[in-house]
């Protein structure tokens, strides 16, 4: 059994009475120790699995319709909340896109470090704020600043506050949505870096959740490929990179750019993501789909191409018999 085994998750938000389909059937395994990448466009559905998996969806206007998460064995979505508290932080934690919005600018970042460790151990006040400023110190900050408020750093540096935090009582599962996005190039490398070592030191499994797939290629040992709430493309790093399949991972591929072969301009994957409201018949991406047929628009198989490589694909489908 796998670490971290997701199957068949479908969540729905309701907006103005319209169902919005977030997450539509999504199946996956994670290995102790590893790192898998979730990949594709804004909206795709990558932060809900996320927040699935640690229970703190909307309490209103979202539900988990059908499937199950489970961690080391420990189905997660019947914990009631006080097992879930203890699960969030001990067991598995998340680094938050924005570390504006997640850290709370009324507390020290000590404070809030120190309150994760009080939370799940048991400290005295002494004790935890000296567990804080030695987490402080493993990202790279130094513990004589765990007095400031988060207004005092920057952006670089909140994200490693949040970082420690996310790490402090050595969590088996790590969720990382975006951590670089709102970081400039060098501090991106850096925070990387971090994420790397202490996932090695610490033996973290990870889920990155990027649009970047040379942040993937760098850190990740699987990949999942996620369009319109489904995953259209999984494997292993190298079946991805090495061999793409489905005509959108094809399509993201296409749009990065070859700075050595003086590409005049980036190959942009036409159309738009589809409407969650309303989506398509069968695979989602046909109406952009250089590729698409009638038979697309009927319901897609998972295709297992390779051993651990499926792709989502009618082309596949008849390929592969």
């Amino acid at each position: 059994m796998s670490y971290l085994e997701v199957k068949d998750l479908v969540v729905n938000y309701t907006q103005n009475r319209r169902t919005v389909h977030a997450v539509n059937g999504v199946s996956f395994s994670l290995e102790k120790g590893q790192t898998m990448g979730l990949v594709g466009e804004t909206g795709a559905g990558k932060t809900t699995i996320a927040k699935s998996i640690m229970r703190i969806l909307p309490e209103k206007g979202c539900k988990i319709v059908g499937g199950s998460i489970k961690v080391d064995g420990v189905d997660v979505l019947s914990n009631d909340e006080a097992e879930m508290r203890k699960f969030r932080g001990k067991v598995a934690a998340m680094i938050f896109q924005d570390p504006m919005t997640a850290l709370n600018p009324l507390m020290t970042v000590g404070d809030q470090i120190a309150e994760v460790l009080l939370l799940h151990n048991d400290y005295d006040n002494h004790t935890a704020d000296e567990k804080a400023g030695d987490m402080l110190e493993l990202v790279g900050i130094p513990r004589e600043r765990s007095g400031e408020y988060p207004h005092q750093f920057s952006g670089g540096m909140k994200q490693r506050v949040v970082i420690a935090m996310a790490l402090a009582c050595d969590p088996e599962l790590l969720l990382a949505d975006e951590p670089t996005t709102a970081l400039d190039v060098t501090i991106q490398a850096q925070v990387l870096d971090l994420i790397r070592e202490l996932r090695d030191k610490l033996g973290t499994s990870m889920i990155l959740i990027t649009h970047d797939l040379g942040i993937v290629a760098e850190t990740c040992d699987t990949v999942a490929v996620i369009y319109a709430g489904k995953i259209v493309e999984y494997g292993k790093l190298e079946d991805i990179f090495d061999n793409p399949k489905h005509p959108y991972t094809i399509g993201l591929f296409g749009s990065l750019p070859e700075v050595a072969e003086g590409q005049p301009r980036l190959n942009s994957i036409k159309g738009l993501p589809p409407d969650p409201t309303n989506l398509p018949e069968g695979c989602a991406f046909w109406p952009r789909c250089p590729h698409a047929t009638e038979a697309c628009k009927q319901t897609i198989p998972n295709t297992e191409i390779t051993p651990g490589h499926f792709v989502r694909c009618i082309k596949e489908v008849e390929a592969n018999g």
